[in-house]
């Protein structure tokens, strides 16, 4: 089975999150099948701190990919924020 998840990246005490689409019995920050986007709750100021693939997430969610649940919340979150970007 597919999940969209979160890899651990950046330094001790400063981390920094890459969205991917694994297979769930491969490692936390092992191999993946696509990366989506990235996670950086670290962010200050004008630094962007959540960038996301909607169109991606569609297409594998509908292929059967299921999002851990802190994922779920970041989607809904992006999903927010795109149509006051788009406008």
């Amino acid at each position: 089975m597919v999940s969209i998840r979160l890899a651990r990246h950046g330094s001790k005490k400063s981390p920094f999150y890459h969205i991917t689409v694994a297979d769930r019995s491969e490692s936390r920050d092992g191999r993946f099948v696509e990366r989506l986007g990235f996670y950086n709750p670290l962010a200050k100021g004008q630094s962007e701190s959540l960038r996301l693939d909607l169109d991606r997430v569609d297409y594998w969610m509908s292929v059967g990919a299921q999002p851990s649940d802190v994922v779920k919340k970041l989607i809904k979150q992006a999903r927010k924020a795109a149509p006051a970007a788009a406008a």
